[in-house]
């Protein structure tokens, strides 16, 4: 368009028209001209029709809300007030209520589901489940929405069965693609078939096992896990050979989640002659360690010196390996340590990790968790033997042993004498092997002793919604912040914890937070205001929460 002052341009402009115009429209109608001058390409042909979804549609007022927060899931809380629910953070949850009723997701809001899906992965396996097969039938008509096709093929078959999903094929079909497909749609194969005939699903695997790269074999061997059982033994096994470092670990890691796999017995084996329990003077006729009776007694007529009160108290005693051999290598114990770590209690965590935990009671005079978890450890060995034995807890998801491990939870997490934190326990993976009416009354205890400091990353691990007493744990701790004048950002994780988790049924309760305190002296200057508009917004995404479970409600 430059220069159309200084020059005429070389078309006639129609009456009242300007220069600039008239170049427009003349550029237009030589497009028009040149298109029209070319042959048509040939039509490629429409995509085959959308497989019929037979689950319910959703009700009307639950349609409405599901556009609503679609719509706002690109900028939360925008425009609006402090105390409005985040309508983003509530999208999770609404998918997953869908998802319980099995309700079918409107066509016209797949779009926006699937674009919803990209944009947050925490989101995608329950917007494919809501999508269903209609979902998939469109990915693959969209280059942006490939994502479907890596993950949900598998889950799409097996809670769907009636789609003409690649997974849900006739045998010949499924091995075709096993042989042939995209390594996305193989893995979502391999866990569908897994979750159908984990035997079968184990012999596609072998099929093709020794012709597969090293990062898909470890790929393919981690989709075990969820199915895993003691038929899977033998090809892990194997697997213990492979060329790749990681995935022999994985495969290590796998079988000593078996207890009565061989790797868990050999693991056993030399987790015994590292950890023994001296002190323990056995009965006459009782068995000793080494498998020996124990037949002296005070009676015998031989002269035996008497042990020292210390001698007589039962101790762990440690004596990590002295090398880490081919063979502990091959069952997967990694020699070289990380920064910082010795070898020697490297090589002893790993085998004690490994080693079943019913062992224990066996090797310990039949104690019980309880029992040998407050046995003392000699020679300062006692985080490196607690810090293995939480793993293996949480590996093997003994919620007996996960009980010992987490004591009394009104105790602060310092072990005996130390003055920093027991680095070796995680109270939150110990928490995940227990019931959920426990781990909601342990964490609201904790809470109770301690405070919100320490608890977000237990609270993370209790199961949605809260049970009462752990409801009413942090909203007890957070009014007491409330009261102590401090800001409520301070608590600003918690709080988005609680509009999550938090029973709705606990708005009408709530209600006298959300008025402005006075100011007490000393308190952070407007905190006040402040605590008033988080709870008004913690009342208001309750109630709203409340309002969406009845909007899905069939009844």
């Amino acid at each position: 368009m430059l220069g159309t002052e200084r020059r005429t341009p070389p078309v006639a402009p129609r009456p009242g028209q300007d220069a600039p115009s008239a170049l427009l429209d003349a550029a237009a109608l030589s497009t028009v001209r040149r298109r029209a001058g070319l042959r048509p390409a040939p039509a490629r042909p429409g995509p085959g029709r959308a497989p019929e979804d037979p689950r319910p549609a959703l009700p009307t007022a639950a349609r409405s809300r599901l556009a609503l927060l679609l719509a706002d899931r690109s900028a939360p809380g925008r425009g609006g007030s402090r105390s409005a629910p985040d309508l983003a953070e509530l999208l999770p949850q609404w998918l997953a209520l869908a998802n319980h009723h099995s309700y079918r997701v409107p066509d016209a809001l797949l779009p926006a589901l699937l674009d919803a899906a990209r944009a947050r992965t925490d989101l995608r396996a329950e917007a494919l489940t809501l999508g269903g097969p209609r979902a998939l039938w469109l990915a693959r008509l969209n280059p942006d929405w490939k994502f479907a096709l890596r993950g949900a093929t598998g889950r799409a078959s097996t809670a769907h069965p009636e789609p003409s999903s690649e997974a849900a094929a006739a045998p010949d079909e499924e091995q075709r693609l096993w042989e042939e497909g995209l390594f996305a749609e193989r893995v979502s194969l391999l866990a569908a078939a897994r979750h159908r005939d984990p035997a079968a699903g184990l012999a596609l695997l072998s099929g093709t096992w020794s012709t597969e790269r090293a990062e898909d074999r470890l790929m393919f061997l981690d989709s075990l896990r969820d199915d895993l059982s003691p038929s899977d033994e033998p090809f892990l096994e194997q697997a213990l050979s492979d060329r790749s470092r990681n995935v022999r670990a994985t495969a290590a890691e796998l079988l000593s989640a078996l207890p009565g796999s061989a790797l868990a017995a050999r693991m056993a084996e030399r987790s015994r002659h590292c950890v023994s329990l001296t002190g323990d003077e056995p009965t006459a006729g009782a068995p000793t360690a080494d498998g020996s009776t124990h037949e002296g007694s005070a009676h015998d007529g031989l002269t035996h010196d008497e042990p020292t009160a210390a001698e007589r108290t039962p101790r762990i005693t440690v004596r990590p390996p002295d090398e880490c051999d081919s063979g502990m290598q091959r069952d997967g114990i990694v020699p070289k340590p990380p920064s910082g770590r010795g070898e020697r209690s490297w090589w002893l965590g790993q085998l004690v990790e490994a080693t079943p935990l019913d062992r224990w009671t066996e090797w310990f005079g039949g104690r019980g968790p309880a029992e040998i978890v407050a046995l003392p450890v000699a020679d300062g060995w006692q985080a490196d033997l607690h810090a293995a034995w939480c793993r293996a807890a949480v590996r093997q998801r003994s919620a007996e042993w996960c009980r010992a491990l987490l004591g009394t939870p009104a105790v602060a997490p310092v072990t005996a004498g130390e003055a920093a934190p027991a680095a070796w326990r995680d109270p939150a993976k110990l928490l995940s092997a227990l019931p959920s009416r426990e781990r909601a009354e342990w964490v609201a205890e904790f809470i109770a002793s301690h405070g919100l400091s320490d608890a977000f990353r237990l609270l993370g691990v209790c199961t949605v919604p809260w049970a009462e007493p752990l409801g009413r744990a942090v909203v007890d701790a957070l009014d007491i912040a409330r009261d102590a004048g401090s800001y409520p950002w301070s608590f600003s994780g918690v709080m988005g914890l609680a509009e999550r988790c938090l029973d709705p049924t606990q708005a009408d309760r709530l209600e006298v937070l959300t008025a402005i305190p006075d100011e007490r002296e000393g308190a952070a200057p407007g905190a006040g205001g402040y605590w008033a508009e988080a709870f008004q917004r913690l009342v208001g995404t309750l109630r709203l929460r409340e309002a969406m479970r009845a909007e899905l409600d069939p009844t």
